[in-house]
């Protein structure tokens, strides 16, 4: 934010530079600048001004503002002139080096004559020979005017590119970037391509590079048929640019990108991401670039049919895609021509409809985990295709019917598939739905199809059964006893007592809020549903008149409440399978009166059902042999009898029980078949979500993770479209840590970038721990990714924000730990002791004992070995309480996973004096740390521990202690006990230490 107060001397002025020197470029950086030349004006100190102008130019130029970087630059020329001693060397090298700066400024405005641009690079080119500099950099500038006119640039690109480099030459990533243009404009992919490389490939970058290059290496990588590194380069060059109004074409390119891809969505994702971009940029240059690629995409959107999607953009309004594009189009074709106009040439124009006029590269790149099309994005329009019910047999076809157009038929359906349980009743529930809402709705007089009243209870009851598969207990339970109402005045007592049965069994399973902890939670459970089961049972003795098919549904409702007592009970703290013992018995006895009932009517659905509650049972009680025969029997009778809706479910148990029997590849076979026959039935109809998610954990045991990455992306969107939002986002969160365990860092931050600016969690409405779990991720991501920078940020942020939970305190120790490890890496050890004080703090509360000393000795080894003698007392302290964490763990009974935790610390204290200079103090931890581990023995890790503490103690010993005669009989003796261990691969270092050991004496 803008300084609160300005800085009294010279020294806070220096300090307030360089902590708006740490902000990001924009609006903040730009004001905060502008307000310390203010500041420094007041000193009378001409060095402090310049610095403050030069910080000023540098904001101007990064924060897209090339109307008012020629002024300050204008300042700072003045200043040289007037008082060139003032400027010493390091002054002088940035004053020179930003003529280039102003050169791209003026270029960028299109009200800047061209007789103008030239005279300035003359400028340039006078300034330069008078003070004897190399003119490399002014024919570099002379090459850019030339491109940006639309001139013959051979010659100037020989002018500039045939010179060797100078100490004010442009970075050697901009000049490879601006070489492989030359060869881009010339029509040679690949040779571009080839000079592109270094930048590419990471070993050329500053402050633009290789974002720059990047997006402009995309389109030819499509070309030359390297898709995957297209994708790669996407990935990571967006994250470089995006919201950067200084890199506004940059995003425009990438925009482009994926309306070229088929990733015309994830263009409007980010079209949205980057809505700033519309108002905060400042250079016409930089606006026609980037709108130049927002059209791009939009017109490739709109020609796909989804004109009417809403879209991003200037600020003021809504738009639609169609509205958007026109805009767009009206605003960068008057740049361009301003552009041509003021150059002579139609460059501008010519390059802008060349870019418009390209048709896709490719039809579908999968550019990201998320991977969505435009109708994933589209409001609904329609419901889905009810079918008529099919043939009982798996192997044969099912029919579709269409909606039947008649009303008195429609309803007549609805009510006869629902009968069945059948999932096609949904879509004609769905169409009525609609229909009755209309207010034109005209119910028919027919006496089949009964009162509006009945109808309107029909449609609760469905939206009742809806709230219930979305876990919405509550409301669940008020919507049946709404319908019931509605069916006691339409004279239908059996549809009544069936929803009255429906309600007592959703409001059962609404959560208790009284209960403390999960255990009482789940015993309080199981007591509603025991006395929900009793109610149920006397509603059913009480009513009179059920048709066979209500009493049926009865029945199960019965077996339900039961069997969902027993596996609730198994949460209630009894331990194996004896507590839940009394629950088995009753649960059967419905189970057998629920099938025999239904086989005494030929209901096949209920017969269905009934053996898919046994079989679950069996599963329940931990009989998981007795439960696969029970399934087998199903599967064959579904087969033969149907219906055929039951398969994927059943199927995908006796997945479940495979993979309890340890068996994973039937498992999977089981699963892959209940998805493919899920294909067959609505969407809603099977939980193909939970299926794609079980099948994810069935390919991480069959040592198939990418395979599981895609079947949990896929769950999570589907999720995402039931409304299951919660669900949803925790299936992303394993998918995006999954991601990142697979080294696919770039897959996980886009996949988390397009998770947090979800509306719902943009608003906060999200759950604010599963929201925090989704940035965690990331800043872990970003911090394997090597953005050291935005990673610490990140982390810091959470620290702040999970202080505040007094509920979890251990969350907060963790994240406060691992955020002060990252400050420790960015040297920042004065905050990074902040936060380990609050790692400790909250560890008091909830202890985390071998995270609090796994950071603790982190931060030590950093700081001694960054700041070396210097650092030695701040790395002791760490120590000192990673001490204290040791001797608590102790105390309470502790056992680290790996190494003790004293071991660790004897070790740690070794390394740190090393580092430090303190190498008496070394080698005392270090045979502490020996004498911790003992004798290595069979396990090769802890063999490996132990010769790495000898190594390292010889070290000390023998190179910086200078006594190398007791350092190689150390290393003798342990080459010894290692060999006779079977440990050879531990001595190969050991073996080299002592050669050089030798080679010294």
């Amino acid at each position: 934010m803008p300084i609160t107060s300005p800085p009294q001397n010279t020294d806070e002025l220096y300090q307030a530079l360089r902590e708006n020197d740490r902000r990001p470029y924009g609006r903040t950086r730009t004001v905060t600048a502008e307000e310390l030349v203010d500041a420094a004006e007041q000193f009378a100190e001409p060095v402090p001004l310049i610095d403050a102008l030069l910080e000023l130019h540098e904001a101007y130029t990064y924060g897209s503002e090339p109307r008012k970087s020629p002024v300050v630059f204008a300042r700072l020329l003045t200043l040289f002139d007037e008082q060139p001693d003032v400027f010493d060397e390091r002054l002088r090298h940035q004053l020179f080096w930003r003529f280039k700066w102003v050169a791209g400024a003026l270029r960028a405005l299109p009200e800047i004559p061209l007789a103008s641009l030239r005279q300035w690079l003359t400028e340039m080119r006078d300034r330069y020979e008078k003070a004897g500099l190399d003119l490399q950099p002014y024919y570099g500038q002379a090459y850019r005017l030339a491109a940006h006119v639309g001139e013959d640039t051979a010659l100037a690109y020989e002018l500039w590119a045939g010179r060797s480099r100078s100490r004010l030459s442009d970075c050697e990533a901009c000049e490879i970037c601006d070489r492989a243009l030359y060869h881009l404009a010339a029509g040679d992919d690949e040779r571009a391509l080839s000079t592109w490389e270094p930048v590419l490939a990471g070993q050329e970058s500053c402050q633009e590079e290789p974002a720059r290059s990047a997006s402009y290496a995309l389109l030819p990588l499509l070309r030359t048929g390297r898709t995957d590194e297209a994708r790669g380069l996407h990935l990571a060059g967006y994250r470089g640019c995006r919201r950067n109004p200084s890199m506004a074409g940059v995003v425009g390119r990438h925009l482009e990108f994926c309306a070229l891809t088929g990733n015309e969505a994830r263009g409007l994702e980010l079209l949205a991401e980057n809505r700033n971009l519309f108002d905060e940029v400042d250079s016409p240059y930089d606006q026609l670039d980037f709108l130049t690629g927002v059209e791009v995409l939009l017109q490739r959107v709109e020609a796909l049919g989804h004109g009417e999607l809403p879209a991003a953009g200037f600020p003021g309004r809504t738009w639609t895609v169609t509205g958007l594009r026109a805009e767009v189009r009206g605003r960068a074709a008057d740049l361009a021509a301003r552009f041509d106009d003021r150059n002579g040439t139609s460059a501008h124009t010519d390059g802008r409809n060349a870019r418009l006029d390209r048709a896709p590269l490719i039809d579908a790149l999968e550019l990201t985990l998320r991977t969505r099309s435009l109708d994933d994005v589209s409001p609904a329009t329609s419901v889905a295709t009810p079918v008529a019910p099919a043939a009982v047999s798996a192997s044969t076809a099912r029919t579709t019917a269409a909606v039947p157009e008649s009303l008195t038929e429609l309803i007549l359906q609805a009510r006869s598939l629902e009968e069945e349980a059948h999932p096609d009743a949904q879509a004609c529930w769905a169409r009525l739905r609609t229909l009755v809402a209309s207010r034109d709705y005209t119910h028919p007089d027919d006496p089949a199809v009964g009162p509006l009243l009945r109808l309107r209870a029909d449609l609760l009851a469905d939206e009742a059964n809806w709230a219930g598969d979305r876990d919405e207990s509550a409301d669940a339970a008020a919507l049946h006893e709404e319908a019931a109402g509605l069916y006691d005045d339409a004279g239908l007592p059996g549809h009544a007592a069936l929803s009255r049965a429906c309600a007592l069994l959703a409001t059962a399973e609404i959560p208790t809020k009284d209960a403390d902890g999960p255990e009482a939670k789940a015993r309080a459970k199981t007591e509603a549903l025991t006395t929900a089961h009793t109610s149920l049972v006397r509603l059913h003795e009480e009513t009179s008149g059920l048709t066979p098919h209500q009493e049926a549904r009865l029945l199960r409702l019965r077996a339900t409440a039961l069997g969902l007592r027993l596996q609730t009970s198994g949460n209630s703290g009894n331990s194996g399978n004896s507590g839940n013992e009394e629950h088995v018995a009753p649960l059967l006895a419905e189970v057998d009166l629920l099938h025999a009932f239904a086989t005494r009517h030929d209901l096949t659905g209920q017969i269905a059902r009934a053996l898919l509650l046994r079989a679950t049972t069996h599963a329940l009680t931990g009989d998981l042999p007795a439960a696969l025969t029970e399934t087998d029997g199903l599967l064959d009778r579904l087969k033969e009898h149907g219906p055929a809706w039951h398969l994927p479910r059943v199927l995908a148990l006796r997945g479940r029980l495979h993979l309890g029997l340890q068996d994973a590849q039937a498992a999977h076979a089981d699963l892959s078949e209940a998805l493919r026959l899920a294909a067959d039935w609505p969407a809603d109809a099977v939980d193909t979500p939970r299926l794609h998610a079980e099948l994810a954990e069935v390919c991480m045991h069959l040592g198939r993770p990418e395979e599981a990455l895609r079947h949990l992306t896929r769950s999570a969107e589907l999720d995402l479209r039931r409304g299951r939002r919660v669900d949803a986002f925790c299936t992303y969160s394993n998918a995006a840590q999954l991601s990142l365990d697979l080294g696919r860092v770039e897959d996980a931050i886009a996949l988390l970038d397009s998770l947090l600016a979800e509306p719902d969690v943009v608003a906060r409405e999200l759950d604010d721990r599963l929201t925090a779990q989704l940035r965690l991720t990331r800043a872990r991501a970003l911090h394997a990714g090597d953005d050291l920078k935005a990673a610490t940020a990140e982390f810091a942020a959470l620290a702040a924000e999970s202080a505040g939970w007094d509920d979890d305190p251990g969350s907060h120790a963790m994240i406060a730990a691992e955020t002060a490890v990252l400050l420790g890496e960015s040297g920042e050890f004065g905050p990074a002791r902040k936060a380990a004080d609050q790692a400790l703090a909250a560890h008091a509360r909830a202890p985390r004992h071998e995270h609090l000393s796994n950071t603790l000795r982190e931060l030590a080894r950093l700081q001694a070995q960054q700041q070396g003698p210097d650092g030695l007392a701040g790395a002791r302290a760490f120590l000192t309480d990673a001490g204290r964490v040791a001797d608590e763990a102790r105390a309470a009974g502790y056992e680290a996973h790996g190494r003790s935790l004293d071991t660790a610390l004897a070790y740690e204290h070794g390394r740190v004096n090393a580092y430090a200079g303190a190498y008496d103090e070394a080698l005392t931890a270090l045979e502490q740390a020996l004498t911790l581990l003992g004798e290595p023995g069979p396990e090769r890790h802890r063999a490996g521990e132990w010769a790495e503490c000898v190594r390292l103690a010889a070290a000390v010993e023998g190179i910086y202690l200078e006594r190398p005669a007791p350092a190689l009989t150390r290393l003798d003796a342990a080459v010894a006990r290692l060999t006779a261990a079977g440990h050879t691969e531990e001595t190969e270092q050991l073996t080299a230490l002592a050669a050089r050991l030798r080679d010294e004496e």
